[in-house]
C-alpha cells in the first residue's frame, strides 16, 4: 500500500515544481500539500474506505484548484502593475493537473460506490462545469449501471440537447428512457417539453430571418388587443386601401406558415399524451401537467385537445376527491386567466366552483369530499375578510351559512368523521354562536361519535365556555351539570384515552370543594379500576400534585397515601411521591426523609427487579444517611436483582 501511495505521489512532482517556480506556491506551503495528499491516498488504499474519504479529497483539490487560479489571477495583475505587457500566459502541467486527479478521484469513487446515483451526478456535474471531454463516457456508464433512474436519461438528453445541439441524440436517448422506465412522469413531460422547445426554436430560426413572426408561447396581451381590435375594427379606417390588401394578403401568409407549426405541436402534444395515458393510466398528476402545458402554449385545435383531457380526466378520476377539488379551483382560476377581475365575475365563477363541488358530494359522497369542499369555502371567506375593514358582508354571512349547510349535509348522509365533527362545533364557537354549539355537540357525542375522546372535550370546553360566558362563577346547576357530563365520560373511557378531560375537570372544579372532591373520589375508583401507570401519564400523580400546588403538602399526603393503598397504584404514582418526600429530605425534613424510605420499601415490594429504583434508593441513603445504610441497600440490591446488576458510580459512594 505505501508503494502505491509513494508512487502516486512521485507523480506529482511536476505540477508541484511547476506551482512553485511559477510563484503560486511556496516551498512550505506545497509541502502541506503532500502530507494533505499523502493523508488521503492513504485513506483511499486502505481495505474499506468510506465515501466520505472520496468526497473530502475531491473537496480538498477543489478548493486548493480555487486558490491557485486566485493566485494566478493576482501574479498577473501585478506584473501589469509593474508595467509589464500583459501577454497570454501559456498553460502549463499544474493547469491541467488539478481537474485530472479530481476526474481520477471521482472515477474511483463511482467505481467503489456503483449504486450511489448521488456520487455519479457529483461526477457528472464536475465534468459539464469543467467542460471535460471524459463527459460522454461518463453518462454512458451511468446509463449502464442505473437505466432505471428517469433523472440519468433526462440529464443525458438535457445535456444532448444544450450542449452539443444534437436534437437527434437527445431525442433517441429519451425514447431509450421511456422504454425503460415508461412509469415515470417526469420523463414523459420532460420529453415533451423537449420536443415542444425544439419546435419553438424552430419557429424563432424562421423569425429571424425573416420568414414567419410569432411564437408558439401564448401571449394573453396579445391575443386580447387582437379581439379588442376585432371588435372594435369599425372604429378604424384605412388610408390606403391597396396596402390594405397587401397587408391582409402578408397577415394570411402568416398565419398558414403559424398554423403548420402549431399543427405539428398539435399533433405532438396529442402523440405524447396518448403513450403517456396508455403507459400511466391512474396518474392524476400527469393529467394535469399536460394540460397546465397545453395552456401556455399555441398549438391547433387547443380547445378540441382542452375537452379531450377534460373528457378523459372525468371519465377516469370521476370517483377520486382530488379531481373534483382542482376542476372547482380550475373555475377560479379560469376567471383571473380571462381578466375578469370585477365583483360579479369572481361571484359567478365561485357559484360554479360551488356547482361542482355539490355535484361531486352526490357522486363521491366521502368524508374526504366534504373535507376540500369546506375547506375551499373556508379559504374563499379568509381571503373575503381580509379585504373587509368594516365587518363582514353579504356575501360572506351567505357563505358562512352555506358552510353550515354542508356540514349538516355531511351528517345527514353520514360522512361526518371525528376531525370533520370538531371542525364543525369549533366553526360555530368561531362564529360566537355558542347555544348552536353546544346542542350541535351534545347530538354528536350521543350518535356514532361516542367513543371520540376529542369530541368529548371538545364538548365539555364549549359547556364550560357557555356556561362561564356571563359570569365567571357557575351558579350549583351549572356545575352539577358539568360534573355530570365529565362524570358519564370519565367513567366510561380508559385513563390514557381521558387524560385531557381529567386535567380540565381539575382545574375546573379547583375552587369548589364538594365536587373537587367527588373528582378525588372519581380518580381513585378510575385507578382502581384500570390500573396505575408504570411510565407516561399517570392520573394519580397528576391529582398529587395539583393539590400540591393548591392545598400544601399535608393535603398532597394524605391523597398520595389513599392512592398508594390501592391495589396497583403504579409505578409512576410511586417515583412522584418519592421525588416529593426527597426534595423536602434534601432540605433538611426528617419527616420527609422517614417516609422516603417507606415509598422506597412499598415501591421495592413490588418493583423489587427495577434496577434504577434501587439505585435512587442508594444514592438517597449515601447522601442522606449513613455508610451502614448504603451498605445495606447496596447488599440488598447486589442479592435481589438476578439477571442484571446494579452498577453505583463514583457519585454515589461516600
Amino acid at each position: 500500500m505505501a508503494d502505491i501511495v509513494q508512487y502516486r505521489l512521485e507523480r506529482m512532482v511536476d505540477e508541484l515544481e511547476d506551482l512553485e517556480r511559477r510563484g503560486l506556491f511556496t516551498r512550505r506551503e506545497i509541502a502541506e500539500i503532500v502530507k494533505q495528499r499523502r493523508k488521503f491516498e492513504y485513506r483511499l488504499k486502505r481495505p474499506s474506505p468510506l465515501k466520505q474519504d472520496y468526497i473530502a479529497y475531491v473537496d480538498y483539490e477543489t478548493q486548493l484548484d480555487a486558490l491557485r487560479r486566485l493566485r494566478k489571477t493576482a501574479v498577473a495583475r501585478e506584473l501589469v502593475r509593474q508595467g509589464k505587457k500583459k501577454t497570454k500566459t501559456r498553460k502549463s502541467v499544474s493547469d491541467f493537473a488539478s481537474v485530472y486527479r479530481i476526474m481520477e478521484i471521482y472515477r474511483l469513487a463511482v467505481m467503489r460506490f456503483k449504486g450511489d446515483i448521488e456520487l455519479w451526478f457529483r461526477y457528472l456535474e464536475f465534468c459539464r462545469q469543467r467542460k471535460n471531454g471524459r463527459m460522454k463516457k461518463v453518462l454512458a456508464q451511468v446509463i449502464r449501471f442505473h437505466p432505471k433512474v428517469p433523472g440519468v436519461w433526462i440529464y443525458a438528453a438535457a445535456w444532448e440537447f444544450d450542449h452539443n445541439l444534437n436534437v437527434a441524440a437527445a431525442r433517441a436517448l429519451m425514447q431509450s428512457g421511456l422504454r425503460m422506465c415508461p412509469d415515470s412522469e417526469q420523463l414523459w413531460i420532460e420529453y415533451l417539453r423537449m420536443e415542444l422547445t425544439y419546435l419553438n426554436k424552430l419557429k424563432a430560426r424562421k423569425v429571424a430571418l425573416g420568414e414567419d413572426k410569432g411564437t408558439l408561447v401564448r401571449d394573453r396581451k396579445d391575443a386580447d388587443e387582437k379581439q379588442w381590435k376585432e371588435e372594435n375594427k369599425d372604429l378604424f379606417m384605412s388610408l390606403d386601401d391597396e396596402e390594405k390588401e397587401n397587408d391582409h394578403v402578408s397577415d394570411e401568409e402568416s398565419e398558414k406558415k403559424l398554423d403548420l407549426f402549431s399543427e405539428h405541436a398539435s399533433v405532438l402534444l396529442k402523440t405524447i399524451y396518448s403513450g403517456a395515458i396508455q403507459a400511466l393510466p391512474s396518474s392524476f398528476s400527469l393529467r394535469k401537467q399536460f394540460l397546465e402545458i397545453l395552456e401556455a402554449i399555441e398549438v391547433a385545435d387547443s380547445e378540441e385537445l382542452r375537452k379531450e383531457i377534460l373528457s378523459d380526466m372525468k371519465r377516469d378520476f370521476s370517483t377520486d376527491p382530488e379531481y373534483w377539488d382542482w376542476l372547482a379551483k380550475l373555475e377560479m382560476s379560469n376567471a383571473s386567466s380571462t381578466g375578469k377581475n370585477n365583483e360579479d365575475a369572481m361571484l359567478s365563477q365561485l357559484q360554479k366552483a360551488i356547482q361542482v363541488y355539490e355535484d361531486a358530494t352526490k357522486i363521491v359522497p366521502t368524508a374526504m369530499m366534504f373535507n376540500v369542499y369546506i375547506k375551499f369555502l373556508m379559504g374563499f371567506i379568509a381571503s373575503e375578510r381580509e379585504g373587509e375593514a368594516c365587518g363582514p358582508s353579504d356575501h360572506t354571512s351567505s357563505y358562512i351559512s352555506h358552510i353550515l349547510k354542508v356540514y349538516e349535509k355531511a351528517e345527514t348522509m353520514d360522512c361526518l368523521t371525528e376531525e370533520l365533527a370538531c371542525q364543525y362545533i369549533s366553526f360555530y364557537t368561531e362564529l360566537g354562536r355558542l347555544e348552536e354549539a353546544k346542542k350541535v355537540a351534545e347530538k354528536l357525542c350521543n350518535g356514532k361519535l361516542s367513543d371520540s375522546v376529542k369530541l368529548w372535550l371538545l364538548r365539555v370546553s364549549v359547556e364550560i365556555r357557555f356556561i362561564t360566558k356571563n359570569s365567571l362563577s357557575p351558579s350549583k346547576a351549572d356545575s352539577l351539570s358539568i360534573f355530570e357530563l365529565l362524570k358519564t365520560v370519565l367513567t366510561k373511557m380508559s385513563i390514557s384515552e381521558a387524560e385531557s378531560l381529567w386535567i380540565m375537570a381539575l382545574k375546573f372544579f379547583a375552587n369548589q370543594k364538594k365536587y373537587f372532591e367527588k373528582i378525588i373520589e372519581l380518580s381513585l375508583r378510575s385507578v382502581a379500576k384500570y390500573g396505575g401507570s408504570e411510565d407516561g401519564f399517570s392520573l394519580s400523580s397528576a391529582v398529587v400534585n395539583f393539590i400540591l400546588g393548591k392545598d400544601g403538602l399535608q393535603h398532597a399526603r394524605e391523597v398520595y397515601k389513599r392512592f398508594l393503598a390501592l391495589p396497583h397504584p403504579g409505578l409512576a404514582l410511586y417515583r412522584n411521591c418519592i421525588e416529593l418526600e426527597s426534595n423536602l429530605a434534601f432540605l433538611g425534613n426528617e419527616d420527609s426523609l422517614i417516609n422516603a424510605r417507606k415509598l422506597y420499601e412499598a415501591a421495592l415490594a413490588t418493583y423489587d427487579q427495577e434496577a434504577t429504583l434501587w439505585k435512587d434508593y442508594h444514592s438517597l441513603e449515601t447522601k442522606l444517611g449513613t455508610s451502614e445504610t448504603a451498605a445495606a441497600v447496596s447488599w440488598r440490591a447486589r442479592k435481589t436483582l438476578k439477571n442484571s446488576a446494579v452498577v453505583f458510580t463514583s457519585s454515589d459512594q461516600l
